[in-house]
């Protein structure tokens, strides 16, 4: 089997979670009872879940000169990440998320930037080698939009194909979206693109409609217990999510996310990656943290839960 090389662009977090019996309310306060600290961030939870899935994964980000980013490099490295173009700020803090699940697996999160504020386009240059040189780029918007941008278009002009996880939901540049190969939002972000509000499936059809028309080839939305929507060429169709009982969503998308570009880097079919990546997705929301509830390939093959 074809081994993939992905390269993901994006965000290096620790992720310090309480969970309670239910979210506050503002000006509220809630008694927790577990905490963790777990080191997280879309763009290494989604690296993690590429290697932990098989893929040959360079992972390109920004962290503090702090204990933070020393623990989180060393944690890549534990995973198999090549971490070659780990770039470090000198005064900026790494990134740090406060997240907050409830008794349901719902979660409320709250992130400080930091160091992943400042990857730039002349970080991204150091790296143009292997942008250019990858099966495909995976990207989400914790990072600057320009940055973000900068990549799309260096990897457009090679023929690498980008997959952008556009979370948190904020407003594309419209020259952005059609040098996209796919662009993977859940509900909200789909609700933000489109300007259409998403009750069922023939609403989720109308958003990806909008978005394709603004560019995307491909359009997969992730609706969580209800399973994907993909609009691949001219043709819509469901994946049906797994029927699991969630105690953390955090993460699921980016394990998602991370499992798509696998299975497509494979050889798949989109049909057989979204499938694939409902699997390690439904797998990640029955245990806490972001990164630890990624699957190791050999527990979706086995059937693990």
């Amino acid at each position: 089997m074809k081994i993939p090389k992905i390269v993901v662009v994006g965000s290096s977090n620790t992720d310090m979670v309480v969970k309670s019996e239910k979210l506050p309310l503002p000006g509220e306060t809630v008694l927790g009872a577990d905490f963790l600290m777990n080191p997280g961030g879309k763009g290494a939870n989604q690296a993690v879940a590429v290697a932990r899935l098989g893929g040959d994964v360079l992972f390109v980000c920004k962290t503090g000169r702090d204990v933070f980013g020393s623990q989180a490099v060393a944690h890549y490295n534990r995973e198999g990440i090549n971490t070659d173009y780990v770039f470090i700020d000198d005064f900026k803090a790494s990134g740090v998320a406060l997240i907050s699940v409830d008794g349901q697996g719902e979660n409320s999160i709250v992130v400080a930037l930091g160091a992943n504020a400042s990857l730039c386009k002349s970080d991204i240059d150091k790296v143009k080698a292997e942008v250019i040189n990858a099966d495909y780029v995976l990207m989400q918007l914790e990072i600057p939009l320009d940055t973000v941008g900068y990549v799309t278009q260096l990897a457009f002009e090679h023929g690498v194909k980008v997959i952008l996880n556009p979370a948190p939901a904020c407003s594309l540049p419209a020259e952005l979206l059609p040098r996209l190969f796919m662009i993977v939002p859940n509900k909200s972000e789909a609700e933000m693109l489109s300007g259409i509000s998403i009750k069922d499936w023939e609403s989720a059809k109308d958003a990806a409609r909008i978005i394709h028309e603004k560019g995307v080839g491909l359009v997969v939305i992730t609706l969580g217990e209800m399973g994907a929507l993909v609009l691949e060429g001219n043709r819509f169709y469901q994946v049906a999510a797994e029927t699991v009982t969630p105690v953390d969503t955090t993460a699921a998308g980016d394990t998602f996310c991370g499992a798509v570009a696998v299975a497509l880097a494979e050889g798949k079919c989109l049909r057989e990656a979204v499938a694939f990546a409902n699997r390690a997705a439904a797998y990640s929301v029955m245990r806490m943290g972001a990164q630890s509830s990624i699957p190791f390939r050999r527990q979706l093959d086995d059937g693990e839960k």
